[in-house]
């Protein structure tokens, strides 16, 4: 895990994961992983394949998943790993990840929707980039809404797992730029948050994990991220692993709430005061 400065580390305070106790949830099950080819859906499945458990993972680069398949078991001998490339948004793929699971002899008992896609451009730049919106709203909602509505069935009859990786954006006042982003993943957030006590009556859990910044490649191309806070993709995941054995519904930073109070309350003065920042911005 990479080295936290004193900031990080009061800000993402150490994991306490229990290798057995995450051993013992993971026997005889089987985790499907999306976006896991890269970040949080690379390492967890580094962390899963060590634990024992069977894995199918799935990304739109082939070379990448061999490549993670390929360490996975050479680290851990008898890991079980499956890869499926595809992209999520098109449809026809998505039928045929659902076929290739179905011929599987062991269906998905975890599902951890990871697979995401962030975008920072002004409202301004994007009049003529509304396809920016569908593809981002594309693979933060549609995509895992069409992937778990195939994979329910399966979850109810084996009392299964659904682990949302979300953001913690969803509980604090929305940023400029950020906008295709930031209601994809609400959307998705919302109907997850909705169906989970239909969820949970018929014996699946679902579990929510918000994350801070973590530095991954999806966050590279925004300079800004580059001296930000930012939790490590390995750290990520062992929050998600820790989920896995204690199936709490709901995992976020221990200063989200502070965060929460300062956008109920700060409502009004951020609305004030942004668009003072934002033509202050634009004269430099």
């Amino acid at each position: 895990m990479k080295s936290y400065s004193i900031l990080e580390r009061i800000l993402f305070p150490r994991t306490r994961l229990s290798e057995m106790k995450l051993k013992e949830a993971l026997s005889g099950k089987t985790v499907l992983i999306t976006g896991a080819s890269s970040g949080i859906g690379e390492q967890l499945a580094y962390l899963a394949g060590r634990s024992g458990g069977s894995l199918i993972l799935t990304a739109r680069r082939e070379e990448k998943l061999l490549a993670v398949k390929r360490s996975i078991e050479e680290e851990a001998e008898g890991a079980k790993v499956s890869i499926f490339s595809a992209d999520l948004r098109d449809a026809a793929q998505l039928e045929a990840l659902h076929a290739f699971i179905r011929e599987l002899p062991n269906q998905p008992d975890i599902v951890v929707s990871n697979a995401g896609l962030s975008i920072r451009r002004a409202i301004f730049d994007s009049l003529d980039r509304a396809h920016d919106f569908d593809r981002t709203i594309a693979i933060n909602y549609t995509a895992p809404l069409r992937l778990l509505l195939g994979l329910i069935p399966g979850l109810r009859s084996n009392g299964g797992q659904i682990i949302n990786i979300s953001t913690i954006n969803m509980s604090l006042i929305p940023f400029p730029h950020w906008s295709a982003y930031q209601a994809s993943k609400a959307a998705f957030d919302t109907w997850f948050r909705s169906a989970a006590p239909e969820l949970n009556a018929a014996g699946i859990a679902t579990t929510s994990v918000y994350l801070p910044l973590v530095r991954t490649p999806m966050i590279a191309p925004t300079k800004a991220y580059e001296s930000s806070p930012a939790m490590s993709a390995e750290h990520a995941a062992q929050l998600i692993a820790r989920a896995i054995y204690t199936r709490q519904r709901r995992i976020r930073p221990w200063w989200l709430p502070f965060g929460e109070l300062a956008s109920l309350w700060g409502r009004g003065a951020w609305e004030r005061a942004a668009p003072l920042l934002l033509r202050r911005r634009e004269r430099r």
